[in-house]
């Protein structure tokens, strides 16, 4: 059989005429039955009937059990009815028989790749085609294969080899555009799936992934509207329902994205993280309905091993650091698994200075660049090398600039694909890689799952374990990670002294607030506050905070209005308690400066769980407003507690919300209680380490070369605690 029949062959599944079939001889009457029976298993298997095929294969291999043509078959046959295991024991026989057939190889590595045994199959792949660099079919099957193992360079470069020899090969294409998208070659791969709509109109998969690439581009409406297409065609079609919920998120249409969410699991209960988004998007608009058992659902799939969450939305959800673990620990593997093969190989580097940097999508106008800017500028330049990698947008501003300015190195990469930023490390001998995003928006955790650099540390962006074994270290405190509490960490434990979180002591505030008038609030009342974002209010805790008001004569509840949907449910959960809608106070997003002048109107900051209010609790403090909070499992239910201690007012963390609830009341109840508190908290943010920057910097230089000193040594990650 040619070249051009095998191709043939492969192309439509059935093998040619002639393929596998030893000469007959007159001299050997059982060849020439066994080659017969081949013959007509061959021309059976052409013309569809496989049922005959497949009972005279069994004739074959009764009476010759080596034969390579009744063993080539019946790999087929089972490969088309989805017994992929039997395919592999039959083509793995018959490659044993015969080395020199590419056809066997590409169909024994699909085999392999169907029973998921990816890495086995990559060199039966590559024999394949180096038996017939053409063979288009192969090609294809390899790309898939490497697209799977995320391994997106070199899949690109087979798919656009298949393509040389079939420019209208439809499915490569396709995948060669899920691959750009995964190289965030955004535009290339809608070029691709435009392509390929060209061909055929009506191409679900492609509209679907045109919908998640347009996403990407900030094209949100045309990305709905290609995923309203695909939905046209195929209504139950689940990618382009995920696809279409996460259109509708970006769009802030969260009542939307999660009705497609839960459409989604009413067709698929167990399809990836749609559990997890169909709840969140919901809480985004303070829409509770369903809450409790969508939480304890989550629960249960976690507890099964399913991909229920994506980890920034567990903080909200979980309560425990264990589920939280869980959590991580499921996504990591699923999403960034740690590389085979490394980048960083286990050099030893020799730098007069430890090179540090720092990974973020965030160097701009944003909570983590507030909070960090003054450890960039107070980094002590003649033991430290820093460089920035920021692979978000420039807004090209005046605190970018400050922030350009803070660094030996500032790189802006937004454009470069992960690997390449991998290899700029490796380049760059970067001793210490800290990501300071984790599992936020934006992010890039794929970077340090290729190990990079020899130490990788986890930092501030993300409240919680990574669940990764590519990162070494979590930097945190004894509060947000007690004793107990580490197995629940994939991490070892840097701790710092006083805590984890890092200030900017040069923090602007606004020299004017505005009137309580002018802010919608009453003159002589009583105004708790809360600034966090919607998404992290539950309803137990909302509870509480009705029943202070109900409590509390007078008293307001100050809020942010995030968005209109959730003003107008939380006025009606107000309502529903007994609470007139209007003593809630909804304040508008202002400038950085205008939002910190504005705490000094409020007299008490009520903090959340189970996430806390992190960023929003630490401007309060620095502000002068006292923070009552209640200490949950998890890390993140347990930076505020923490920001507390370090400010010297540990008499304002509760342990439950019983707790918490008569705290507030005492508060707002003692007017002299609470001046002595904010009293004390004015001192206090001179003198304790909170808002020491220049004490904060010692600490954490303390912890680099803690980790750096250890790895030079040649001995692996270990906790350790940063002395005093």
């Amino acid at each position: 059989m040619n070249r051009k029949e095998r191709r043939a062959a492969a192309k439509t599944g059935k093998p040619a005429a002639g393929y596998g079939m030893a000469p007959a001889t007159s001299a050997r009457q059982a060849r020439s039955n066994v080659d017969a029976l081949v013959a007509r298993a061959v021309r059976s298997y052409q013309t569809g009937q496989l049922n005959e095929t497949q009972r005279i294969c069994r004739q074959v291999l009764a009476i010759d059990p080596n034969n390579l043509a009744g063993l080539h078959l019946t790999g087929l046959m089972a490969l088309q009815a989805g017994r992929n295991q039997v395919a592999v024991d039959a083509l793995g026989k018959a490659i044993k028989l015969n080395e020199n057939v590419a056809d066997l190889h590409g169909s024994f590595a699909e085999a392999l790749q169907r029973v998921g045994r990816l890495e086995e199959a990559i060199p039966y792949y590559r024999r394949a085609l180096t038996l017939d660099p053409h063979y288009v079919e192969v090609l294809y099957n390899y790309g898939n294969a490497l697209l799977k193992l995320k391994n997106y360079e070199e899949a690109l470069e087979i798919y656009t080899a298949a393509l040389t020899i079939e420019p209208d090969f439809g499915a490569a294409i396709n995948n060669r555009g899920n691959t750009l998208f995964e190289l965030k070659r955004y535009e290339e791969a809608l070029a691709d799936f435009d392509r390929v709509l060209a061909i055929d109109p009506k191409l679900v998969h492609a509209l679907t992934n045109r919908g998640a690439v347009l996403v990407e581009l900030k094209r949100y409406q045309e990305g709905l509207a290609s995923c309203d297409r695909a939905l046209a065609i195929e209504p139950r079609d689940l990618t382009a329902l995920a696809n279409r919920g996460n259109a509708l998120f970006e769009l802030r249409r969260y009542a939307e994205a999660a009705e497609a969410f839960e459409r989604l699991l009413a067709l698929d209960p167990d399809f990836d993280y749609a559990a997890g988004k169909a709840l969140y998007y919901r809480l985004l608009d303070c829409d509770w309905s369903g809450y409790d058992r969508a939480v304890m659902t989550i629960v249960d799939k976690l507890a099964a091993g399913k991909r229920a969450i994506i980890p920034f939305m567990g903080l909200n959800i979980l309560e425990s650091a264990a589920a939280q673990n869980s959590c991580a620990q499921i996504f990591s593997r699923d999403q960034h698994p740690r590389s085979n093969a490394a980048i960083w190989q286990g050099e030893r580097y020799e730098h007069a200075r430890i090179r540090v940097a720092y990974l973020s999508a965030d160097f701009r106008d944003h909570p983590m660049a507030y909070l960090m800017a003054g450890l960039f500028e107070a980094h002590d330049k003649s033991r430290f090398e820093t460089t920035a990698i920021s692979f978000g947008p420039d807004p090209k501003d005046e605190f970018r600039k400050r922030l350009e300015r803070s660094f030996d190195r500032f790189l802006d990469v937004q454009t470069w694909t992960d690997r390449d930023l991998a290899r700029l490390l490796k380049e760059l001998e970067i001793d210490i890689a800290v990501d300071l995003m984790g599992y936020t928006s934006g992010s890039r955790p794929a970077i340090l799952a290729l190990r990079p650099a020899p130490i990788q540390v986890n930092f501030l962006g993300f409240p919680g374990t990574m669940g990764a074994a590519h990162i070494d270290y979590i930097i945190a405190d004894r509060f947000v990670i007690p004793e107990g509490c580490q197995s629940f960490y994939t991490e070892e434990i840097a701790y710092m002294p006083d805590t984890y979180w890092p200030t900017d002591s040069r923090l602007a505030i606004g020299e004017r607030a505005p009137t309580r008038a002018a802010a919608g609030l009453p003159e002589a009342g009583f105004v708790f506050c809360c600034f966090n974002q919607s998404y992290k209010i539950a309803p137990p805790v909302f509870d509480v905070w009705m029943r202070l008001l109900h409590q509390v004569e007078g008293s307001v509840l100050w809020l942010v209005a995030y968005n209109a949907a959730a003003v107008r449910n939380l006025r009606h959960e107000a309502e529903r308690r007994g609470i007139a809608p209007d003593r809630l106070v909804f304040a508008p997003r202002v400038p950085l400066e205008d939002y910190l002048a504005r705490f000094r109107l409020a007299d008490l900051l009520l903090d959340t769980l189970p996430y806390n209010a992190h960023t929003t609790a630490s401007d309060a403090l620095w502000v002068g407003l006292p923070v009552v909070t209640c200490a949950g499992s998890s890390f993140a239910g347990r930076v505020a507690g923490s920001l507390s201690n370090a400010v010297g007012l540990p008499e304002l963390i509760t342990d439950n919300l019983a707790e918490y609830e008569a705290l507030a009341l005492n508060l707002a109840r003692d007017k002299s209680l609470l001046a002595a508190i904010r009293s004390k908290l004015a001192q206090n943010r001179e003198t304790f380490p909170l808002f020491d920057t220049e004490r904060f910097r010692r600490h954490i230089e303390s912890a680099y070369q803690s980790m750096w000193e250890r790895h030079q040594r040649g001995e692996q990650p270990a906790g350790f605690a940063v002395g005093e």
